[in-house]
Protein backbone atom coordinates (compact mmCIF):
# COMPACT_ATOMS: atom_id res chain seq x y z
CA UNK A 1 0.00 0.00 0.00
CA UNK A 2 0.82 3.15 -1.41
CA UNK A 3 1.81 5.78 1.66
CA UNK A 4 1.65 9.59 0.83
CA UNK A 5 2.63 12.02 4.47
CA UNK A 6 1.99 15.44 3.61
CA UNK A 7 3.88 18.25 5.94
CA UNK A 8 4.91 22.01 6.08
CA UNK A 9 1.41 23.93 6.35
CA UNK A 10 0.82 26.33 9.08
CA UNK A 11 -1.11 29.72 9.39
CA UNK A 12 0.79 32.73 7.56
CA UNK A 13 0.24 36.04 6.66
CA UNK A 14 -0.92 37.63 2.98
CA UNK A 15 2.70 37.88 1.11
CA UNK A 16 4.49 35.07 3.01
CA UNK A 17 5.84 31.82 2.20
CA UNK A 18 5.01 28.23 2.87
CA UNK A 19 6.92 24.86 1.71
CA UNK A 20 4.98 21.95 1.56
CA UNK A 21 6.71 18.20 1.69
CA UNK A 22 5.05 15.03 0.46
CA UNK A 23 7.03 11.85 1.60
CA UNK A 24 6.07 9.26 -0.26
CA UNK A 25 6.39 5.30 0.52
CA UNK A 26 7.91 3.94 -2.61
CA UNK A 27 10.21 5.56 -5.30
CA UNK A 28 8.60 8.55 -7.12
CA UNK A 29 10.01 7.94 -10.16
CA UNK A 30 7.52 4.80 -9.97
CA UNK A 31 4.26 7.19 -10.31
CA UNK A 32 3.44 8.71 -14.16
CA UNK A 33 2.76 11.59 -12.53
CA UNK A 34 1.69 13.67 -9.12
CA UNK A 35 1.16 16.36 -7.89
CA UNK A 36 -0.89 18.76 -5.52
CA UNK A 37 -4.37 19.92 -5.44
CA UNK A 38 -7.18 22.00 -2.55
CA UNK A 39 -9.80 22.79 -1.33
CA UNK A 40 -11.10 25.27 0.00
CA UNK A 41 -14.32 25.04 2.68
CA UNK A 42 -17.45 24.71 0.41
CA UNK A 43 -15.34 24.25 -2.51
CA UNK A 44 -14.57 21.38 -4.74
CA UNK A 45 -11.05 20.02 -4.53
CA UNK A 46 -9.26 21.89 -7.32
CA UNK A 47 -5.71 20.89 -8.78
CA UNK A 48 -2.83 23.60 -7.67
CA UNK A 49 0.47 21.77 -9.61
CA UNK A 50 1.10 18.68 -11.46
CA UNK A 51 4.71 17.29 -12.33
CA UNK A 52 5.27 13.99 -14.13
CA UNK A 53 7.79 11.11 -14.14
CA UNK A 54 9.83 13.70 -16.89
CA UNK A 55 9.95 16.52 -14.89
CA UNK A 56 7.29 18.53 -16.61
CA UNK A 57 5.09 21.40 -14.61
CA UNK A 58 1.82 22.45 -15.17
CA UNK A 59 0.13 24.76 -12.56
CA UNK A 60 -3.48 26.44 -12.27
CA UNK A 61 -3.70 29.92 -13.54
CA UNK A 62 -4.31 31.10 -10.05
CA UNK A 63 -0.84 30.24 -9.02
CA UNK A 64 1.04 30.58 -11.62
CA UNK A 65 4.35 32.68 -11.01
CA UNK A 66 3.64 31.52 -7.15
CA UNK A 67 3.69 28.19 -6.68
CA UNK A 68 6.69 25.61 -7.75
CA UNK A 69 6.66 22.04 -7.54
CA UNK A 70 9.83 20.31 -7.56
CA UNK A 71 10.45 16.43 -6.48
CA UNK A 72 13.48 14.90 -5.06
CA UNK A 73 14.09 11.63 -5.56
CA UNK A 74 17.01 10.55 -3.67
CA UNK A 75 14.58 11.91 -0.61
CA UNK A 76 11.12 10.12 -2.39
CA UNK A 77 9.77 13.77 -1.76
CA UNK A 78 7.68 15.84 -3.64
CA UNK A 79 7.33 19.77 -2.55
CA UNK A 80 5.23 22.96 -3.33
CA UNK A 81 7.21 25.89 -2.72
CA UNK A 82 4.21 28.69 -2.43
CA UNK A 83 5.33 32.15 -2.18
CA UNK A 84 3.38 35.81 -2.64
CA UNK A 85 0.73 33.89 -0.19
CA UNK A 86 -2.91 35.26 -1.05
CA UNK A 87 -6.15 34.78 1.61
CA UNK A 88 -7.58 33.21 -1.03
CA UNK A 89 -5.06 30.09 -1.43
CA UNK A 90 -6.18 28.88 2.26
CA UNK A 91 -7.40 25.23 1.89
CA UNK A 92 -6.14 22.16 2.97
CA UNK A 93 -3.70 20.53 0.36
CA UNK A 94 -3.17 17.40 -0.56
CA UNK A 95 -0.59 15.07 -2.43
CA UNK A 96 -1.55 13.34 -5.16
CA UNK A 97 0.41 10.31 -7.01
CA UNK A 98 -1.00 8.16 -9.98
CA UNK A 99 0.26 5.12 -12.04
CA UNK A 100 -2.34 2.26 -12.60
CA UNK A 101 -4.03 3.47 -9.13
CA UNK A 102 -4.76 7.33 -7.90
CA UNK A 103 -3.06 7.59 -4.18
CA UNK A 104 -3.95 10.60 -1.82
CA UNK A 105 -2.55 11.80 1.20
CA UNK A 106 -4.45 12.85 4.10
CA UNK A 107 -4.00 16.95 3.40
CA UNK A 108 -2.66 19.86 5.33
CA UNK A 109 -4.07 22.59 6.41
CA UNK A 110 -2.43 26.31 5.29
CA UNK A 111 -4.15 29.45 6.13
CA UNK A 112 -2.84 32.77 5.01
CA UNK A 113 -4.59 35.31 7.41
CA UNK A 114 -3.22 38.65 9.38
Amino acid sequence: QVQLVESGGGLVQPGGSLRLSCATSRTIFSFYAMGWHRQAPGKQRELVATITNGGRTNYADSVKGRFTITKDGAKNTMYLQMSSLKPEDTAVYYCHAQDLDDYWGQGTQVTVSS
